[in-house]
């Protein structure tokens, strides 16, 4: 064991975020901490941590265990260069400046002589990021570490986590890299922990049976209560001849009855969207840098455009060019008259921290028209999970400003949404429902989005920006991956072409060697058999949920195999690369 967590009690203003808390962390365990936004999961993550002191409880560090902590917000010395910090954390943290430095440039961070305060916030979280997992823990706590981290880089955390023989204890939006990554699912739900054995899809499938087990009780206990109420309301004089324990065991029972979860409701509007929408003709952007150039494009009424793409390629340039913000360098922009846009930027969200939610929703729209009927603003409030609509803005966490941000959008009644990476601090419930209402919506979206399971489930066609050019691919992101990745390859061939005296890149072997042959021609037979295994493993887990013991010694084994078949699979390209060559 590496941290046991006992009793954990935290109160903020009036709101019990966590009640009772109690866990352990074993060694090697890779946990998910999943909740909605708002439910006190960074807190959690501090309290654990030891940077957050709860109100109660007890956080106990095993022998000289040793924890490695990445908050939401970082806080880095803005005075000192990339370098001086690095530095200066090898003094006080000690971390291994050339890791760090290897792990930074996998990050996409390779000019060490900068300063940070010239660097974006996702620049900053990148160099905590790779600060963090420099150091030598046994526990890794990261929150939200995928944000701000493009799609390529994404798969290589993923990867690197993957083989990471450490326990980790994550937050993140991101469900593939739940579902590739974790073995253990923590739920914050209503200030308590509830702990799934598996990954995200094995703890979809037992959360619905937990459900389904909560609505079976709570019919036999209102069937039962029904019947308990027609004896108690018999009067007085009927109840003093009763057992008065029956009369305190029905006062007991009343009480416990499970209410059931809310779900936040998103309802497709009437907006018409004429036959003219948004139209590019020859359009260019140019900064310090060429983002795009000629681009020409029509939009059909229902298209679902992912953008993807480096930071800072140009996705924000060209949702502030369609919502008229940003005027392009050359080339023409048409938009047409019946054109509604609802934009969820990225930043700076407008809102007015001392309003309440209520005043702020009903300064968009008092009323609006949906498929189903009208909704009044304190409705909609209902629907986004906003319990008092007299709160202040200023007092909810990140992700419920964002929640707020977007039913202000929706209010508004677009018929073109614009989205610049929603899935930022927005919880995996409200980014589901986002996502069935985007799937039904009448008008045409525009996402720019790292999170490649949002991208798979709500676009059909991919504008991927980069290296001064857009290129347009038919079908979800997952379907042109590949291609996106041979198009970075050729244009870093075309960039490194240019440069003089570079050295020659080491020729690949041209031929299998006798031994590399007889494993080339097992090895997929192998990769098949991994997988069958991981999946025996998935089904004895389900089976063994409750069975602690049993689920830890599957778990232990499922690790393992995971990691053989990502050599594996790594192994294969190799090998099919040297054979592919040999057949030129």
């Amino acid at each position: 064991m590496i941290i046991e967590v006992k009793n954990i009690n935290y109160t903020y203003g009036t709101h019990k975020l966590l009640d009772d808390v109690t866990f352990m962390i074993e060694e090697h365990q890779k946990i998910a901490l999943i909740g909605r936004n708002g439910t006190g999961k960074s807190t959690l993550l501090g309290i654990t941590s030891g940077t957050v002191d709860p109100d109660t409880g007890e956080v106990k560090i095993i022998g000289d265990k040793k924890i490695s902590y990445m908050p939401q917000e970082v806080m880095l010395d803005t005075s000192k260069t990339i370098n001086e910090y690095l530095e200066e954390m090898v003094e006080h943290e000690k971390i291994d400046i050339n890791e760090c430095k290897s792990l930074l440039s996998k990050l996409g961070i390779i000019e060490f002589d900068k300063k940070i305060d010239t660097l974006s916030g996702g620049t900053k979280r990148k160099i905590a990021l790779g600060i963090t997992l420099a150091k030598n823990a046994d526990l890794y706590i990261l929150d939200e570490p995928t944000n701000h981290l493009d799609s390529l880089v994404i798969e290589w955390l993923e990867k690197y986590l993957m083989k990471l023989n450490k326990a980790l204890l994550l937050v993140t939006h991101d469900r593939y890299f739940l579902d590739r990554i974790t073995s253990k699912i923590f739920e914050l739900d209503k200030g308590k922990i509830y702990q799934y054995n598996g990954n995200f899809s094995t703890y979809l499938k037992l959360k619905n049976e937990r459900m389904e087990f909560l609505e079976t009780q709570n019919r036999r206990l209102s069937a039962f209560l029904r019947k308990e109420y027609e004896w108690i309301k018999r009067g007085p004089q009927a109840r003093a001849t009763k057992d008065k324990r029956r009369i305190e065991n029905y006062e007991k029972l009343a009480g416990q009855t499970e209410k059931k979860e809310s779900q936040l409701q998103l309802e497709s509007q009437k907006s018409r969207l004429g036959n003219k929408t948004i139209e590019f003709t020859d359009v260019s952007m140019k900064y310090d840098k060429e983002l795009f150039s000629h681009v020409s494009f029509n939009l059909n009424k229902d298209e679902r455009i992912g953008l993807v793409g480096p930071n800072g390629a140009g996705k924000t340039t060209l949702l502030n060019l369609i919502a008229g913000k940003t005027i392009p360098s050359s080339g023409e922009i048409i938009i047409g008259q019946t054109i509604r846009i609802g934009y969820f930027k990225q930043e700076n969200l407008d809102l007015d921290y001392n309003k309440t939610l209520i005043d702020y929703i009903k300064d968009i729209a008092s009323v609006i028209e949906t498929s189903k009927g009208s909704i009044s603003a304190l409705a909609m409030l209902e629907r986004f999970l906003f319990d008092d609509p007299y709160t202040l803005i200023g007092k909810l966490s990140g992700g419920e400003k964002r929640r707020l941000y977007l039913c202000g959008i929706l209010m508004t009644n677009p018929n073109v949404l614009l989205f610049d990476e929603p899935t930022n601090d927005l919880d995996i419930i409200t980014l589901e429902v986002l996502e069935d209402y985007l799937e039904q919506f009448e008008g045409i979206v525009l996402l720019a989005s790292h999170d490649r399971y949002f991208l798979d489930k709500v676009a059909n066609r991919v504008f991927y920006i980069n290296n001064g050019k857009l290129t347009m691919y038919l079908g979800s992101y997952s379907d042109n991956i590949n291609s996106i990745k041979e198009e970075d390859k050729q244009d870093e061939s075309k960039n490194t072409g240019n440069v003089l005296n570079q050295t020659k890149p080491k020729q690949i072997k041209v031929k299998l060697t006798y031994k590399e042959q007889i494993e080339f021609n097992e090895i997929l037979d192998v990769i098949d058999n991994i997988e069958k295994r991981l999946k025996e493993l998935d089904d004895l887990i389900m089976i063994n949920y409750s069975n602690y013991n049993a689920c830890k010694k599957y778990y232990e084994e499922k690790e393992l195999k995971e990691n053989e078949l990502l050599e594996k699979m790594e192994r294969w390209e190799y090998l099919n690369k040297i054979y592919e060559e040999s057949k030129k």
